[in-house]
């Protein structure tokens, strides 16, 4: 007897990439298992399937940036008051960052992929799932998207849920409406300008100098800063009802917005920097904040 769920839940995440740095993911949820009936002819509630295994996703996964622990250009280190430090050391393009451990999932793995994800999520699940479930499978597998769609991250210090995470990310459509008709190019602008994408927020950004990193960090930032003084990098730091999260990142990788970067207010800079390009014509901006919410703009 197996029992299954679509659609359970939507992981929307960040993890690192030796290749493409920092990247905003969003992965659909589906849910099959099998084992012994109980005394109620269940192998479990539909109800307690989903509120059980969608909160122990989220609690591993969500909101966080996947960090792959076995990668060799990777270096962690867990710090007194519950704090790490990551750092990515590609060449010319690491990117450093000091936070809350629980803004962090270390998964056991030298890439992160659908793959190494639904491992480290079998394993933890198989730990806490009633004993009667003989078999559990996941599937993670991304939206399909008939148009244009890019991937970033941000953070959002005012929000009082995990969105306060600097660095999460989503995985999302945008559509363009310029006098009522989709613009597929403009889409396409779009996707290309925002792809692997980090949105800082200006009113987050600091001198690099005032970022309390790794040592490795310091060499690394420091070496760059006698190459190139004060471009190569963008430093972020801020402090949220979780603590205090620091970030930096390759300023190539980086467009920085004057507004915080919730998805309403990335809708509208979406729609003026549009306008810019078309003029007097009206526009109708869709963005969307993962799979299946957004927010619509005007301008």
């Amino acid at each position: 007897m197996k029992l299954f769920v679509r659609d359970l839940t939507v992981i929307d995440s960040s993890y690192l990439c030796e290749r493409r740095g920092m990247v905003g993911e969003s992965w659909l949820v589906d849910v099959e298992m099998s084992g012994e009936l109980n005394e109620m002819s269940m192998l479990l509630d539909f109800g307690r399937v989903k509120k059980l295994i969608k909160s122990i996703i989220d609690e591993e996964v969500d909101h966080k940036l996947l960090v792959p622990a076995e990668c060799a250009l990777v270096h962690v280190a867990h710090l007194e008051g519950e704090e790490s430090t990551v750092d990515l050391l590609r060449p010319g393009r690491s990117i450093h960052l000091r936070c809350p451990t629980q803004g962090f999932a270390f998964i056991p793995a030298p890439q992160i992929d659908k793959e190494s994800v639904t491992r480290y999520l079998l394993a933890v699940l198989a730990r806490r799932l009633p004993g009667n479930i003989k078999d559990l499978a996941l599937t993670l597998r991304q939206e399909q998207i008939d148009g244009a769609f890019y991937h970033y991250s941000h953070g959002l210090k005012k929000h009082d849920g995990n969105c306060q995470r600097i660095a999460h990310g989503h995985r999302s459509p945008i559509e363009i409406h310029v006098d009522g008709e989709r613009d597929g190019e403009l889409e396409l602008n779009w996707a290309e300008r925002w792809a692997d994408i980090y949105l800082g927020t200006e009113e987050d950004k600091v001198a690099l100098g005032e970022l309390s990193l790794s040592e490795l960090a310091k060499s690394t930032l420091n070496d760059t800063a006698n190459t190139q003084p004060g471009e190569h990098y963008l430093g972020f730091k801020y402090v949220a009802p979780q603590g205090l999260f620091q970030l930096a990142m390759p300023a190539g990788e980086v467009e920085m917005i004057d507004t915080d970067t919730t998805i309403e207010l990335l809708a509208c800079y979406i729609a003026r920097e549009v306008k810019k390009a078309v003029g007097d014509k009206f526009v109708k901006i869709v963005a969307y904040e993962g799979v299946g919410k957004g927010a619509i703009a005007y301008a």
